[in-house]
């Protein structure tokens, strides 16, 4: 009897709608809308959305939208910073079936053009502030979509671009128009373009599964619920925001909207709205610690900080604490709907000293609870590394909140699913407890004489000079060891003395010897709208091809 049972109880004996549901982060807003019909669902300026508002505006997006033939399958995309209306349109277009296409902001015309006709946009909404760029990329094209304007209020310059503007637009459309997610959770729900160094950016195509599985990851790995007040720091293009776009409604939080990443703005914000929750880029992080002190608040609460993108240097972790902000370590990519490994905290840290705590939480940590799994392999072989701190590896991970797909782009998709892992390209140890720690991306490791050194042990102790804002490493041609160190810096700007034999000499003090930089540049770094810092341009430098 037993056995029978086994046996039956393994069967799919009735699949329907009492048991089975697509998954799709369309349910969150719908949810919250019910629960909380009058929370302040968004903040912008002196404007408030509450919940049944930021519902009904969306269903309206969606019947607008739909108006225009827009349906399942269909690219929308969007050119919008931090405002209500992005918001919308995580909600408004998916619901259709439809493809958000969120695009960087910062972009040029002709990779805005690009992106518009490889992802085959229908209809293209687009804040009038980048009226002159949008109009140049639509100027490139054969056959432009369909314009729609957001003009909003705090919009700096731009102008009119096509003829629907988005108030009126949606206006017209029903705040009762169906809403229910796809019939198949594997439909795509977004599309995101990397930003490529070399030849055109790829397009990474999320699914709906994907989207709810990661949106509910953050939140539960960053402690986001309905009292938390999230401030927008991050770029809502990036990752949709890292899917936090979509994780914030889906608890019922309140979305703090910012179009300026400026520490003028945030201080005060954070005061104002009692903000409790933000993300961004290690570059937000050091802004904020290098704002004058005219700008700089105590808060008394703790702000939780999630940054990622780029391992965040030991020292800049301890600045933020120092500041009242509590930081969370995350790593992830495009390809993985963004955040899917957490440098999770363990107790018996606290009672480190802050620079040892600090170099622990500089990890990039444990897979998320929504991610399959995640391992350090030897890429040519394909077995995973020993868990001894030491022995270099890829980074590759595996599970439901992996992209589909590049657009377009068999290949490039074959190849970073080569063996049955998403393969990063990030160059990591293990560690005995598990923990894994980037020591470099694959194409930005030094190799001096043979001897393999990593950029980011030598920029975690450049971060560390008293006097260094900013740094970063790269390698350039040595006549002898074949590759040498080559540190870009920017110094603190009420430094005046630092030379680039100090800042080698104090390496020398800091590293072995080999590992040392031989050349220091003073400057600026360049870097991607998402705060990464251009490598290839600065490789360029170094080489003195640029």
């Amino acid at each position: 009897m037993s056995n029978e049972l086994s046996s039956a109880a393994n069967e799919p004996l009735a699949k329907g709608p009492a048991n089975y549901t697509p998954l799709s982060p369309m349910s969150f807003l719908r949810r919250s809308a019910q629960v909380y019909p009058d929370k302040t669902a968004i903040i912008h300026g002196n404007r408030r959305e509450s919940y049944a508002d930021f519902f009904a505006r969306s269903r309206r997006l969606a019947s607008a939208l739909a108006g225009q033939g827009i349906g399942k399958g269909d690219t929308v995309a969007v050119m919008a910073p931090n405002i209500p209306e992005m918001l919308e349109c995580h909600f408004g277009i998916p619901v259709l079936g439809a493809i958000l296409n969120a695009i960087n902001i910062r972009l040029d015309a002709a990779t805005v053009a690009f992106i518009l006709e490889h992802g085959g946009a229908k209809v293209f909404i687009a804040d009038r502030q980048y009226a002159p760029i949008v109009r140049d990329a639509l100027e490139q094209m054969a056959n432009p979509p369909i314009v729609i304007d957001i003009n909003d209020p705090q919009a700096k310059g731009g102008g009119v671009i096509g003829d629907l503007e988005y108030e009126t637009f949606i206006a017209a459309g029903d705040p009762e128009h169906p809403w229910q997610g796809p019939a198949d959770e594997w439909e795509s729900i977004a599309l995101n373009y990397t930003s490529g160094t070399t030849g055109n950016p790829k397009g990474v195509v999320y699914h709906h599964r994907g989207a709810y599985l990661n949106a509910i990851g953050n939140a539960m790995t960053f402690g986001v619920n309905a009292e938390s007040r999230y401030l927008w720091t991050l770029p809502m293009f990036h990752c949709n925001g890292w899917t936090y776009t979509w994780g914030v409604t889906a608890v019922g939080g309140t979305h703090v909207c910012l179009r300026d990443v400026d520490p003028a703005l945030i201080f005060p914000m954070i005061a104002e709205h009692g903000v409790t929750h933000m993300c961004g880029a290690p570059v937000v992080l050091t802004a904020l610690i290098h704002a004058p002190d005219s700008v700089k608040q105590r808060f008394e609460h703790k702000v939780e900080v999630a940054t990622g993108g780029a391992a965040p240097p030991s020292a800049v972790i301890e600045q933020m604490e120092a500041m009242g902000f509590r930081v969370t370590h995350l790593y992830g990519m495009t390809e993985c709907f963004g955040p899917s490994t957490v440098c999770a905290w363990q107790p018996k840290w606290g009672e480190l000293p802050l620079d040892t705590r600090a170099a622990k939480m500089a990890r990039q940590g444990v897979e998320y609870m929504t991610l399959e799994a995640q391992d350090i392999i030897d890429p040519d072989t394909m077995t995973p590394v020993p868990a001894d701190g030491q022995t270099i590896g890829e980074l590759m991970l595996r599970g439901n909140t992996v992209m589909k797909g590049y657009l377009k782009n068999p290949s490039a998709t074959d190849e970073a699913f080569r063996g049955g892992w998403l393969h990063t390209g990030d160059l990591a140890v293990k560690h005995p407890d598990g923990y894994i720690e980037i020591k470099d991306r694959a194409k930005d490791i030094i190799i001096s004489g043979g001897e393999n050194i990593s950029s980011l042990e030598i920029e975690e102790v450049l971060y560390k000079h008293p006097d260094i804002m900013e740094a970063a490493v790269v390698a350039a041609p040595h006549e002898r060891w074949g590759e040498t160190p080559c540190a870009f810096v920017t110094p603190i700007a009420e430094v005046g003395d630092l030379t680039a034999e100090k800042v080698i000499a104090y390496c020398r003090d800091n590293l072995a010897h080999f590992k040392c930089p031989t050349r220091i540049v003073f400057g600026p770094l360049p870097k991607t709208s998402t705060g990464k810092v251009q490598k290839f341009a600065l490789r360029d430098t170094a080489r003195g091809t640029s």
